[in-house]
């Protein structure tokens, strides 16, 4: 998810946005923009890129293993043809 500066830039952002009015709710808009940030963010699917290029490490592991299994079985199968 998101960090803390990163959502606290957001709910700056949309506060500067707000009319000068409503300047005297700033403080309260800010958090409220905050933490319905954090909400909305929570329940969304997304991951942040150090978790997503972990993954991606994981799984370039996982496709040379796959890779490296498919060749030893293929090697099996060759030497079974070669003995018969």
């Amino acid at each position: 998810m998101l960090d803390t500066k990163t959502l606290d830039d957001l709910a700056t952002k949309l506060n500067d946005a707000i009319p000068p009015g409503a300047k005297a709710f700033q403080a309260d808009l800010k958090n409220q923009f905050k933490q319905i940030l954090q909400t909305v963010l929570g329940q969304l699917d997304i991951v942040t890129r150090e978790e997503f290029d972990a993954q991606l490490k994981v799984l370039e592991r996982t496709r040379q293993k796959i890779e490296a299994l498919e060749k030893q079985v293929s090697e099996i199968q060759e030497n079974r043809h070669t003995e018969k």
